[in-house]
This record gives structure tokens, sequence and C-alpha cells, in this order.
């Protein structure tokens, strides 16, 4: 009997994982927006080293503003503050994303992708305000 059970309870064990990992769970969108959500936590880490920049920069002297200005200016620098701008966005709304739901609201599977996709939608629509906003500020095309 005891015989038994050893080999009933190793065969249980060979057939479970230890622990959940992404074989087992279907990706969903809101597990992606996670990792999404993390990832821009860590790109505005690094972004802030452009802020941080800007004001060394600007206290600096003209000379190194104009550097900053320059590289700010190339395309590498606009794909650079492009992307930053969006993170920013995508990490606030997916902050208060979480803030409803620390309120028990939007729980519900339809209102958790509702939720999902208007942090997308939205962190891309900000983006693009922000910047249409401020390219018309600075004068338009010159």
């Amino acid at each position: 009997m005891a015989e038994l059970e050893a080999s009933t309870n190793q065969g249980a064990r060979r057939a479970r994982p230890l622990s959940p990992h992404l074989q087992i769970y279907r990706p969903m969108l809101t597990m992606m927006m996670s990792i999404v959500h993390r990832i821009t936590g860590a790109a505005l880490y690094f972004g802030m080293l452009l802020l941080a920049w800007w004001v060394i920069a600007a206290a600096a002297g003209p000379n190194a503003y104009a550097n900053f200005e320059r590289f700010i200016g190339s395309l590498i620098g606009q794909l650079l503050l492009f992307g930053y701008t969006w993170a920013l966005m995508h990490h606030m709304l997916g902050g208060i994303r979480h803030l409803i739901w620390d309120t028990l609201h939007g729980l519900e599977p339809a209102e958790r992708e509702t939720l999902t996709l208007t942090t997308i939608v939205g962190s891309i629509a900000l983006t693009l305000a922000i910047w249409v906003i401020g390219y018309l500020a600075m004068g338009g095309p010159r």
C-alpha cells in the first residue's frame, strides 16, 4: 500500500510544474501591458538622464546648451524625446488604471480589457497631441 502511494505521489509531482510560467498562461492584453508598464518605468528612469543633461547644460552656459540642442534636434534625439514622451504618457495612464483597480472598480474581464485598450490608445493620442501642440507652439514648419 505504501509503495502504491509513493508511486502515485511521484507521478503527480512530475505532472505538475513547480510554479506557473508563460508556457502555462495564455498571453492576455492585461498581462502584456503589465510588462510594458515595467519597461516604460525603466525607460523613464533612463530618460531622466536627458532631463538632467538639459538642466545641467542650461546651467553650464551657451556652449554646453548648444551641444544639448544639437543632439536633441537630431533625428536620434527627436526619436528619444518622442519615445520618452510616449513612455511618460503610457506609464501615467497605466498608473491611473492601477489606481482604478485599487478602488475595486474595473475588475470584470470586459472592463479590464476596456481599461487596457484605453491605456494604449490614450497614450498614443496624448503623445501625438503633445507633439502637435509643441510643434505648433514652436512656430510650425520653418
